[in-house]
């Protein structure tokens, strides 16, 4: 398939088409849909503490225009978000507050830790008696983002990404979920 300069090629609906007499029948299995479904609807929570949240805002204005993504509109609560971006520094005193958030948020729920600070405690405050070194100290992450302060390209980069892990069911919140559990005995549940 050839593409032209200038225009998106379009994920196809997951699944194929059987032709028959009076049209087309389309068949796909049911987690391949609702991950499609899931992964091009996002609704982000922010958490931005810091400089990366400046960033993040231009990833949502005119320019970049995160809503041709899919990452259409950026919540102001937790109960109706499915994947929150931290965007700056977490002092310890913001962590209780980061992990209710997230246990506030419904399942399936993903995290995409933004910058140098919310990746690895920063650059500047790495040393501090303040500062976690990590948004994965306190809830577990499926996308990290470099920099200091990473550019806007570079959230919707790690949001494309988190899109594919959700399309291929690679995210941390599905491989658990599909995980077989293990008893205390050691036994495999049923």
């Amino acid at each position: 398939m050839e593409v032209k300069p200038g225009i998106q090629e379009v994920d196809p609906f997951p699944g194929t088409v059987h032709q028959t007499p009076g049209g087309g029948i389309l068949l796909g299995k049911m987690d391949q849909v609702i991950n499609w479904a899931r992964s091009n609807s996002l609704w982000p929570l922010v958490f931005g503490t810091s400089c990366c949240a400046i960033e993040m805002m231009s990833a949502a204005s005119a320019k970049y225009d995160w809503s041709r993504f899919g990452f259409e509109v950026a919540r102001a609560t937790p109960r109706q978000a499915d994947v929150i971006i931290i965007a700056g520094t977490i002092v310890n005193k913001m962590a209780p507050v980061l992990k209710r958030l997230y246990d506030q948020m419904a399942d399936p729920k993903y995290v995409v830790a933004m910058g140098a600070c919310a990746t690895s405690g920063g650059p500047f405050f790495y040393n501090t008696y303040s500062v976690v070194k990590g948004a994965d100290h306190v809830i577990p992450v499926d996308v990290y983002i470099a920099g200091c302060p990473p550019r806007p390209e570079a959230l919707i980069h790690a949001l494309i990404t988190l899109q594919e892990k959700i399309k291929s069911g690679m995210t941390r919140e599905q491989i658990r979920m599909s995980a077989p559990a293990i008893q205390p005995d050691g036994q495999k549940r049923e």
